[in-house]
């Protein structure tokens, strides 16, 4: 008879234990489940066990303190760390440590029940580098516990192990520059130097020389020798930001840096090895400067090994109050006088749409801090800081809007799309963003209906499950039935 794979599992939940228990039993495990991180110990030691889930915080010991001891006694064992402390940190720790994989609290059961499976049946990741330092998540440089943001500090956790090129695609504000950060204050890179370029700041001319570095007499002007960006950041991390907007003379020996792994400066004849990781950045939709001539496909295609899309602030509202305390602590740490938000004003901050993302919250708070007198910020003093403030009568139809057809509707969001991009004068976003407002609202009053049943949402919507899922967390909508 064939012997079922055993989970161990270490929660001081006890809920958690049952539901899990439950769980794996109906999809085939076998599980022992204990609250002490001593008795998991000892079931390891024992020999017992194909997998284990662990949390981090137990009565008698942290869990990710147990991840190196596991692999080093049981190397073929691989552990899953959970957590309620949802941040960068933890998902780094638990990476870098030896886990198999991480999921923040509260998590999906079929998500856990997928990791498990292949866990069980794949082989485990390399071995654990030396722990990242811990951070107070005050000093963190993300912020956030939406499903979204959990989404990318796994993906961050898994690239701090490699030197992968990465592309980061969000809006302007949304915290790009911080993924970049965080890619290269958590990796294996961290020692060396992270610089960063951005191509809409810099003189089309300019952008060779500045990437690159020129020789003396290279071109009218040029009576030194410069040190490129390359050069600046070898060893380290080299951030290319607002990608889209580099010229395609600056494109094709980028493209060739990238091939080949050296270049040259301008006017130099000698090639300088790069030894820098890629991380790129863009506001704009590259694939539809691709169909315009605008930006080349292949280097596209070296840029975007590991895509990260980092979604605007109004996609996670839940982000918000979180974000609005932390830039009230760094602006009272920055000797600001203090300050608190009342429910009604944080109501408030969470329904505003934000078109400046997270960078116009931190303004905003900056702001706050500084001009007001009074220690309690409320509805009264917010609401004529926020000009455009439309959460009331977006939430509350105006008289009449009830024979309004979804056409209506959709143009006049499309309007006020269209004028917000006509401000900012950005370019290949409109599709996107129309979709992303319909689709959100769509999929999440669906999952409201089938009381989270992810099932039955696809049904009714036509949708594959996976396809499904995927939309799930590319808008970072919370799913009502989850454990934790």
């Amino acid at each position: 008879m064939t012997t079922l794979p055993t989970v161990l599992i270490a929660d001081d939940d006890r809920s958690i234990r049952t539901v899990l228990t439950q769980a794996l039993g109906r999809s085939g495990y076998q599980v022992r489940a204990t609250s002490s991180a001593a008795t998991l110990w000892r079931w390891v030691e024992d020999g017992e066990g194909d997998l284990v889930i662990t949390d981090v915080i137990m009565p008698d010991e942290n869990g990710l303190d147990l991840v190196p001891r596991i692999r080093r006694i049981r190397p073929e064992l691989p552990v899953i760390v959970m957590s309620a402390q949802s941040t960068l940190t933890t998902a780094v720790q638990a990476t870098q440590r030896g886990a198999f994989d991480y999921l923040p609290k509260p998590f999906d059961l079929a998500d856990l029940l997928a990791v498990v499976d292949r866990a069980v049946k794949q082989p485990l990741p390399a071995a654990a580098t030396a722990p990242v330092e811990k951070h107070a998540e005050e000093a963190l440089p993300l912020i956030g516990r939406s499903p979204a943001m959990q989404e990318i500090y796994r993906v961050i956790a898994r690239l701090t192990t490699t030197d992968l090129t990465v592309m980061v695609n969000g809006e302007s504000g949304a915290g790009k520059e911080l993924v970049a950060r965080a890619l290269h204050d958590y990796g294996r890179r961290r020692a060396g130097p992270f610089v960063a370029i951005n191509m809409a700041a810099i003189p089309r001319e300019l952008i060779e020389s500045e990437l690159f570095g020129h020789e003396r007499g290279a071109f009218t002007g040029a009576t030194n020798r410069h040190v490129g960006r390359f050069e600046q950041a070898n060893g380290g991390t080299l951030f290319l930001d607002e990608i889209g907007d580099m010229p395609p003379e600056a494109q094709t020996r980028l493209l060739r840096v990238l091939q080949e792994g050296e270049f040259t400066t301008v006017g130099g004849r000698q090639p300088i090895r790069a030894n820098a990781r890629i991380v790129a950045a863009t506001h704009r939709d590259l694939r539809a400067l691709i169909r315009g001539g605008q930006f080349r496909e292949d280097l596209f295609y070296r840029l975007n090994v590991v895509p990260i899309r980092l979604p605007p602030l109004r996609e996670r509202p839940d982000d918000i109050p979180v974000l609005a305390q932390h830039f009230l602590n760094k602006a009272q740490a920055e000797g600001l006088p203090a300050k608190t938000i009342d429910a009604g004003a944080m109501a408030m901050l969470s329904a505003y749409r934000w078109p400046g993302n997270v960078r116009e919250l931190e303004n905003l708070i900056r702001r706050l801090a500084a001009l007001v007198p009074q220690s309690v910020i409320t509805e009264t003093i917010l609401a004529p800081e926020l000009a455009d403030y439309v959460a009331v009568e977006e939430a509350a139809p105006a008289r009449g809007d009830e024979t309004d057809t979804m056409a209506t509707v959709v143009e006049r969001h499309v309007s006020r799309l269209l004028a917000a991009i006509r401000e900012s004068g950005e370019e290949g976003v409109l599709y996107e963003r129309a979709l992303a407002e319909l689709e959100r609202p769509l999929i999440r009053m669906t999952l409201a209906e089938t009381r989270g049943n992810q099932i039955r949402a696809a049904a009714l919507l036509g949708l594959n499950r996976n396809t499904l899922r995927k939309k799930i967390r590319e808008h970072g909508i919370g799913v009502q039935r989850r454990v934790g």
